[in-house]
């Protein structure tokens, strides 16, 4: 078992130390901090699914997620200096619908916007749609980034873009939704402009939006 992989291992497993411990030698190592924090997003991707399964459970999942969080402190400072080097991309708002208490997946997804050269205002977790709105119109955003990572709190995300459309705002902010109950079909039918199925996805297809809303017609979602 290679480096990266005994890193998603500690993860999954929630071994706290383990995993910090792991991080650390990957950055001493020199790997690439972006295929670090990939790895991990799909090693607690993978246990947000087994407890969509009912494989493991709320404490394991925290467990996990604590573990996360514990690799992500020595990786941090390398995607900082990643950040500074990137010309800004526009601003984003982004958090995890209203009575959802899930946000791992979301920061991990923030913290690639800024490395990537966004602006970013993260709302947290369990926000109200028309806070998600107002904080755009307050920081003048360009994209409004809802997380969901319960099929029961999905609605809430549709609550979003037509609260937009009832403000007569709907073209004023591209709506990116994601989360692991979250598909294709149903930002497509919410009418939300992509959805991104992970962290490293989010940035390519928001990047895409962008050009696309920018009039580049050579740019596809």
């Amino acid at each position: 078992m290679d480096l990266l992989e005994s890193l998603v291992q500690a993860v999954e497993d929630g071994e706290d130390e383990d995993a910090l411990a792991l991080a650390q030698q990957a950055m001493a190592d020199k790997m690439d901090p972006l295929a670090v924090v990939d790895a991990l997003t799909d090693a607690i991707r993978e246990v947000g699914d087994r407890f969509e399964r009912m494989e493991v459970f709320l404490p394991e999942m925290m467990l996990a997620a604590q573990a996360m969080q514990k690799a992500l402190e020595p990786v941090a400072p390398h995607l900082e200096l990643l950040k500074e080097k990137r010309p800004p991309k526009g601003t984003v708002v982004i958090g995890t619908v209203e009575g959802d208490i899930h946000e791992i997946g979301k920061s991990i997804v923030a913290l690639l916007l800024e490395v990537n050269g966004y602006t970013v205002h993260d709302m947290g977790p369990d926000v109200n749609a028309l806070d998600f709105i107002k904080k755009a119109q307050e920081v003048d955003a360009d994209v409004i980034g809802a997380s969901a990572l319960m099929t029961t709190t999905m609605p809430g995300q549709q609550e979003i873009v037509e609260l937009l459309k009832d403000m007569g705002l709907r073209e004023r902010f591209i709506v990116m939704v994601g989360g692991t109950p979250v598909t294709d079909a149903w930002a497509e039918e919410i009418g939300a402009d992509s959805w991104a199925e992970n962290a490293m996805q989010a940035v390519a297809v928001l990047g895409k939006v962008m050009e696309l809303r920018r009039g580049d017609a050579s740019a596809t979602v």
